[in-house]
């Protein structure tokens, strides 16, 4: 304990508040509320036989703490809360990557309100729901949601209705072709399907649509019976839960793995939803502990809270209390927070843990699995090739080229069996301008690449993509001319990926099935990919030079700028004198040439055809 600290302690207030602790550096590692601050920071202090390891740990690492003092508990828990999210402290427990969980909002503060997807939630008076854990399915609802209601998807207003309107998939409301009364009714509908209400949204389309038809809005009507068909078919898919009411139920499930929360959604007596929260630091927390932190961090952001929050475990009943005040608070009405003992309030928290501790077992499988593709082919392929130690970095070498014009070379590096992209290379060949040849590319390649290169920086294993010939000049160099004579080289035959070895006229041949092959064939894939990808951008380059070269009054600059303002070549082509006079760096006279160069070459090339 630091000198400051023991004089902070003498100070501590009898009062509710938030305390932060902090390291040596000044950190925020932990952030917690207290009724009576005194008494709950100076128990971190006492004798540390009744901490957790984790307390401990913490304590440890305390150089410093502040305090925060509020009115009351329920305040200390509000700003407790806004701390964690802004801080996001080492030692308290978290949603993982909370700050990425997207939400469906819609912009009701708009005249004609749209439905988007955001990461952020802002106080600008549209409406939020979520967080979601899918962002995949988030698209996909809304995506559905556009095929229900013609809903305006334009940012700006437009002054004519645009193709989304000719197509049916919009009202067009900003060219007036739809009257402001009736978007509102299909956002309310809208608004209703987000919330899992469909029955509401089947009772006010029916209504609407039975209104227009006895007022001969038959268009309208029909559209709003395609409505009404669609919701329905939905709401056939969701199952009745409980009799009725809105409810929560939180499972919770414990692995090697770690710690995951299910949250099931159930409106109006419907399951409409579940999404599933990794917490981080809760590995050593108490059930109880954790469900308090994930209540607080979930509720403080979900853009809506039901009467009943459903738990697999009762709380410690301060605790409880506490919540369910803080709950009143944001809610405006009274939220309970039950542990439900039997009946189908039950049945329902059980299926959440069931699927909380399938989501763990389904995790821990995959874990598993890449670990089989990633550091197991890595010590498989090791063995494979009689290696003292598994190669833990590789760099695989490809040459790319045709017919010799732009040969280029792709160093790609793999380290645990995953690429690292941040080390990856591309070589420009000069060896062998005008002419293929492959052996002289690889050998101007591995002299570039590891010629004056320490011992400490080289891999563990390094792969030609080549057989007999290429690893002969790549070892010529690397033998030779850099002096390195431990590293691991072997050759990858195209065709059926046998691995050719220094000194072994016989190849390597891997398992048709081992993860080792598997892994060999990704680095191979990657180095071709990287090299192909690099001799595309020089060709297109060369073949860009090459036509405007013949322009006159375009030299280096002005072909430059018009390849960035245009981006590609059939964009020049089509553009009129007025927009190629407006790229930077041009004027009418210049414009005009290249205008007259292809207009030419347009009519050359007509003339030719009707030849032909």
């Amino acid at each position: 304990m630091t000198e400051i600290v023991e004089e902070k302690l003498k100070l501590l207030p009898d009062k509710p508040g938030v305390y932060l602790m902090k390291d040596a550096q000044g950190r925020i590692i932990y952030v917690g509320k207290a009724v009576v601050l005194k008494n709950r920071v100076r128990q971190y202090f006492q004798s540390g036989k009744n901490h957790t390891p984790k307390v401990r740990a913490m304590v440890s690492h305390i150089a410093d703490f502040e305090i925060i003092m509020t009115h009351s508990e329920v305040e200390a828990l509000i700003l407790e809360c806004n701390l964690i999210k802004k801080h996001r402290p080492r030692y308290n427990i978290s949603l993982k990557d909370d700050k990425s969980y997207p939400y469906v909002k819609v912009t009701v503060q708009e005249p004609f309100p749209r439905v988007v997807i955001t990461r952020r939630v802002l106080r600008d008076g549209a409406r939020y729901f979520g967080p979601y854990t899918n962002a995949t399915a988030v698209h996909e609802s809304l995506k559905l949601l556009r095929r229900l209601f013609p809903l305006r998807t334009c940012r700006h207003l437009q002054e004519r209705p645009c193709l989304e309107y000719h197509i049916k998939r919009c009202l067009a409301p900003c060219a007036g072709k739809v009257e402001k009364k009736e978007y509102d009714a299909m956002i309310r509908s809208v608004l209703l399907f987000l919330e899992g209400r469909t029955g509401d949204v089947e009772r006010e389309l029916r209504y609407r649509m039975e209104a227009a038809a006895k007022a001969f809005h038959f268009e309208l009507a029909a559209r709003l019976r395609d409505q009404l068909l669609a919701v329905r078919k939905i709401a056939e898919k969701q199952n009745i839960i409980t009799g009725s009411g809105d409810q929560d139920a939180v499972g919770m499930a414990r692995s090697e793995v770690g710690v995951v929360v299910q949250v099931f959604f159930i409106r109006a007596g419907k399951m409409v939803g579940r999404e599933h929260f990794l917490l981080q630091g809760s590995e050593q927390e108490s059930d109880e502990d954790i469900l308090t932190a994930f209540l607080q961090q979930y509720y403080h952001r979900a853009a809506f809270i039901p009467r009943e929050i459903l738990l697999p475990a009762e709380l410690p009943p301060d605790a409880r209390g506490l919540l369910e005040d803080w709950l009143f608070e944001k809610k405006k009405a009274r939220v309970q927070l039950l542990c439900p003992q039997r009946g189908t309030k039950h049945d329902i928290v059980a299926m959440a843990e069931g699927n909380a501790a399938k989501y763990l077992s389904d995790e821990a499988a995959r874990i598993r699995q890449a670990d089989e593709r990633t550091r197991g082919a890595v010590a498989e392929l090791g063995r494979y090739l009689g290696l003292d130690k598994p190669p833990e970095r590789m760099e695989c070498f490809d040459i790319s080229h045709i017919q010799g014009s732009e040969t280029v070379a792709s160093m790609v590096v793999f380290e645990g069996g995953l690429p690292k992209k941040s080390d990856y290379r591309r070589f420009k060949i000069r060896s062998t301008e005008g002419k293929p040849d492959d052996f002289l590319s690889m050998r101007e390649v591995t002299t570039r690449r590891y010629v004056g290169l320490p011992e400490n920086e080289l891999p563990d294993l390094i792969v030609i993509d080549g057989g007999k010939g290429q690893l002969s000049s790549a070892l010529e160099i690397i033998r030779q001319a850099a002096g390195h004579k431990k590293v691991p080289v072997v050759g990858l035959a195209k065709q059926f990926e046998w691995i050719f070895t220094e000194g072994d006229p016989d190849p390597v041949i891997l398992p048709r099935h081992s993860q080792a092959l598997y892994l060999i064939q990704r680095i191979r894939d990657e180095a071709h990919r990287f090299a192909i990808t690099y001799h595309r951008k020089l060709r297109g380059k060369r073949n860009l030079v090459s036509v405007l070269d013949h322009i006159v009054g375009i030299g280096p600059k002005r072909r430059q700028s018009l390849w960035t303002h245009f981006g590609t070549m059939n964009k020049i082509k089509a553009a009129s004198v007025e927009e190629l006079a407006a790229a930077p760096g041009m004027n009418l006279p210049a414009a005009e040439a290249v205008y007259q160069f292809f207009q030419a070459r347009r009519e050359f090339q007509g003339k030719e055809e009707k030849k032909s």
